[in-house]
């Protein structure tokens, strides 16, 4: 009868030490307590925020002898005290609206140029300057613009209503210098053109090449690859970035200061001076007011807050709510 060697069992492996395991979990734990606590750490300053602004708006519109949010005075100081916040909501909403109209389109195309059709030794550096502009203190765009944009819009001004003044918009009704509300929008558009390119263009990157490939390989041309896989791939990316420079536009305060004319009136020729932005109006009479008239400057702050909020709220529910604008199907 043959004998039947048994079969060598491979050694055990060695046991993982109890002390690993137990900095592992130990690290798990603190990484996670860390970050739970920087998330309810950020929205107790959000909340606090927001009761501090609350609590003293509500001191000021308490004592306001005319309607907050229809009133086109400011005077706070007065006897009755009177102030209200239309012509700083409308100068703000205009003078981004304007910003925004500039701004994209010309952002998309800068990003599109740097990511898919310029040579690798311009791209870089283009990307470098662009990435460099979205870092110049507002106040050098404030006296840049003042100094050099304001002289030199008159023409274009002239121009506008010269050709498109029967659009009653771009109508010049009144002799001044271009410190308008048109002017101010200009150069918003030029301070947040780095930050809606430079997202934009790091969005573009991040397109999987075999879609790109793909399309080349059925005949696509460069503008059918961009148009059919690049943009419904970036567009959540594209509509993040121009909410971040919206947010930039609304709360602009020292460059808006510097080239605004302000004035108390509602105008809907934008080309005309005057008009008139929260920021800008917080920061030209914050020193020089009372108590009354820091909290009524406070009261027009927890609107552009709330105005804030809003935009970004709804920007986060038009990518929720279209599937596709996350570039999962693209």
């Amino acid at each position: 009868m043959a004998s039947i060697t048994p079969i060598d069992t491979p050694p055990a492996p060695p046991a993982q030490p109890q002390r690993a395991k137990s900095t592992g979990r130990a690290g798990d734990k603190i990484f996670l307590g860390l970050s739970r606590g920087s998330g309810i750490l950020l929205l107790v300053l959000m909340a606090s925020i927001a009761v501090f602004l609350s609590y003293r708006a509500a001191l000021a519109v308490s004592k306001d002898e005319g309607n907050f949010f229809t009133t086109f005075d400011w005077n706070p100081a007065g006897d009755p005290p009177v102030f209200g916040i239309a012509v700083l909501l409308f100068g703000t909403v205009v003078s981004s609206i304007i910003a925004m109209a500039i701004a994209v389109p010309i952002a998309v195309g800068i990003a599109l140029f740097i990511s898919h059709y310029a040579p690798r030794k311009l791209a870089a550096p283009l990307a470098y300057v662009v990435d460099l502009l979205a870092a110049v203190p507002s106040i050098i765009y404030g006296i840049w613009g003042a100094l050099f944009l304001v002289p030199y819009l008159e023409g274009l001004n002239l121009w506008l209503d010269q050709f498109l003044g029967w659009t009653y918009i771009f109508e010049k009704t009144e002799v001044g210098v271009a410190r308008s509300l048109f002017t101010v929008g200009i150069l918003l558009a030029i301070m947040i053109l780095p930050i809606v390119t430079s997202v934009s263009r790091e969005v573009f990157l991040q397109v999987p090449k075999m879609n790109e490939e793909a399309a080349l390989a059925l005949g696509a041309t460069r503008w059918e690859v961009i148009r059919l896989s690049v943009l419904p791939f970036g567009r959540s990316g594209v509509i993040s970035a121009s909410m971040l420079g919206l947010g930039r536009a609304l709360g602009e305060t020292m460059a808006v200061a510097t080239v605004l004319s302000p004035s108390f009136l509602i105008s809907l020729h934008v080309l005309n001076p005057g008009g008139g932005t929260f920021a800008q109006n917080i920061a030209a009479k914050f020193d020089e007011a009372n108590q009354l008239g820091r909290d009524a400057l406070i009261a027009s702050g927890l609107v552009l807050f709330v105005l804030t909020l809003l935009v970004n709220g709804a920007a986060r529910l038009i990518i929720a709510r279209r599937k596709e604008y996350s570039g999962a199907n693209a």
